[in-house]
């Protein structure tokens, strides 16, 4: 981190990253006392005082967005979907979704003991770095690009293969799910994060044309952070893009959308076979120039059209499985109270029409 003393003496730091403080604002202003997950979304300066790589400065701009409060493996979909969405509207081209599993607190610590004591038993092989690494957080060494190092790890224990039960249940779930978006992923299992609070799912994007530093982005779960903030025990996800980068991929014309632009929807699916369906929908409204919240919590009519209204929302799409079958799409509009149902065929230029 960027650390000093200023002329006074006092010791300063100036701010690495997004996650964290957005985490401790969702403490320090009671919000989840609101419906959960709280979708938040930021864009400012941040610092790191290590050496500068392509595309990464000492001073650089973050885009980020975090959804906190949901354990819900379709939040890490929709997370995954938006950011699919946020790229395809730009134009950027030559894109790889890399992902893994971290586990959890059930499984990754004995995973960790068994992969230092691989590492142990190979120690003679290993760069200095990786040697250290090796004793005070051994998942990093999966981040060394020595050639030797890489070896190694080429043959080591993959935490893939070591999940509990309910971990391995919720990576399959998101992966199905993005999938159903229209998305495929690259499982890597050098995929990794060196931060004790990041849990199960973490993602990435790489982008061609970026050179060895290829990674645009990069995202995960984070289940401990909130409560290691002094929080009440909150999941939550989230993912941060390196702007100076994303500059650096982007085609000479792009479209470029305001907050004029902005017609908010809320798709509501009803039950959790819905969801799927209403991640497709959200790809293609977005697609067409659409803000989508989607209530992955599939909780109901009630409980969905209660988080739309309370988002700003103009107008909620609920789904369910008669929608599903018939391929149409019961509108509301949260202003005027009113509800029809629409073949999914001609919905956008309906929305159009009423946005």
């Amino acid at each position: 981190m960027y650390s000093f003393p200023d002329r006074s003496g006092r010791d300063l730091t100036l701010r690495p990253e997004g996650t964290a403080p957005v985490c401790r604002a969702y403490v320090e202003h009671g919000m989840h006392k609101w419906p959960q997950p709280v979708k938040l979304w930021y864009y400012c300066p941040m610092f790191r005082y290590e050496k500068p790589q392509a595309g990464r400065y000492r001073e650089h701009y973050q885009i980020g967005a975090e959804a906190i409060g949901s354990a819900d493996p379709a939040v890490d979909a929709e997370v995954i979907a938006l950011l699919a969405a946020i790229f395809a509207e730009l134009g950027v081209e030559g894109l790889t979704l890399n992902m893994n599993s971290m586990g959890d607190a059930v499984c990754r610590p004995a995973y960790v003991e068994k992969l230092r004591a691989y590492l142990q038993g190979r120690e003679e092989e290993l760069c200095g770095d990786c040697r250290e690494r090796m004793t005070l957080n051994p998942l990093r060494t999966f981040d060394c690009k020595v050639p030797s190092c890489r070896a190694v790890l080429d043959e080591a224990p993959r935490i893939g293969d070591h999940l509990c039960p309910e971990c391995r249940e919720h990576f399959d779930t998101v992966l199905e799910l993005v999938r159903a978006a229209g998305l495929e992923p690259r499982l890597d299992f050098r995929l990794v994060r060196g931060l004790d609070y990041y849990t199960r799912t973490v993602f990435e994007m790489t982008a061609e044309g970026l050179g060895a530093q290829n990674a645009l982005l990069g995202g995960g779960r984070y289940d401990k952070l909130v409560s290691d903030l002094g929080g009440p025990k909150t999941p939550g996800i989230g993912f941060a893009i390196g702007e100076d980068r994303l500059i650096d991929v982007l085609p000479e014309a792009f479209r470029k959308v305001t907050i004029d632009d902005v017609r908010p929807v809320t798709l509501i699916p009803l039950d959790r076979n819905d969801v799927a369906d209403a991640l497709v929908l959200a790809k293609e409204l977005r697609g067409a120039g659409f803000a989508v919240d989607v209530v992955t919590a599939a909780k109901g009519p009630g409980y969905g059209l209660k988080v739309a209204e309370r988002s700003g929302a103009a107008v909620a799409i609920l789904l369910g499985q008669k929608e599903r079958e018939e391929r149409t799409a019961n509108l509301k509009d949260l202003a005027g109270r009113t509800q029809e149902v629409i073949p999914r065929a001609g919905l956008i230029e309906a929305l159009r029409a009423r946005l």
